[in-house]
């Protein structure tokens, strides 16, 4: 692990997040990306940070670690279109600039968190788990019958726990988080299966699955444009 992190002194608890991680120090970025998939979270990493709004127009995450010092672009100059672009997607800034003048521009162009190099990573870990929060404030969630636990990734029904797979918690997670909103296929497609070629069949297949196990009704398809939970 680069000697900027900190190595964490203990194990921290389970995140399910699904993370943007925009940082040009190779060696930093594959070490963040293994240590946070170890506790849980999906971490994406662009090489080229030019790509940032190809993949924000097509991706939906939970969370964003950006770099202000890259090679192609300033990260403030990222938060700055991004937050022009409308999107709302939590901003983690994580730098080694550590003027009280970069923190100001920074949160002025809508950073929501700003940690400093060198940083113990189980504080990363920690400001992760808050910006999680603060977007997610109500964890538990009851649909009807159905109790879904986020941070246990657990889903309960009539009290009995039931089994799901690993893209069917990640589309039920996702819908939940956003219920009563219509999402498309596109935008479930990039959170549950990222870049890979998958078609909007698949989604079906998965909604079908999730149908079976949850209240009639809760689940609702929007001909040409995508589904909602109610």
């Amino acid at each position: 692990m680069s000697d900027i992190v900190q190595p964490a002194s203990r194990m921290l608890y389970y995140i399910h997040m699904k993370v943007l991680l925009i940082e040009d120090d190779k060696i930093l970025r594959e070490s963040l990306k293994a240590y946070l998939e170890s506790k849980g979270i999906s971490a994406e990493c662009l090489l080229d940070e030019m790509e940032y709004e190809s993949c924000l127009s097509i991706n939906t995450y939970d969370a964003m670690i950006l770099d202000l010092m890259l090679r192609f672009v300033r990260g403030e100059d990222i938060l700055k279109r991004i937050r022009a672009r409308g999107l709302t997607t939590p901003v983690l800034v994580l730098t080694a600039k550590n003027s009280i003048n970069d923190k100001e521009t920074c949160f002025s162009l809508g950073a929501d968190d700003y940690l400093t190099k060198p940083f113990d990573i189980r504080e990363l870990l920690i400001r992760l788990r808050a910006l999680s929060n603060k977007v997610h404030v109500q964890r538990v969630v009851k649909i009807g019958g159905a109790t879904v636990d986020l941070d246990g990734e657990v889903l309960y029904v009539n009290g009995r726990e039931v089994s799901l797979s690993k893209r069917a918690w990640s589309l039920l997670s996702y819908l939940v988080k956003h219920r009563g909103q219509v999402v498309s296929p596109d935008t479930i497609i990039g959170y549950v299966w990222g870049d890979k070629a998958i078609g909007d069949e698949a989604v079906r297949t998965y909604v079908k699955i999730l149908r079976k196990v949850l209240p009639k009704d809760v689940l609702t398809t929007y001909k040409g444009r995508g589904y909602k939970l109610d």
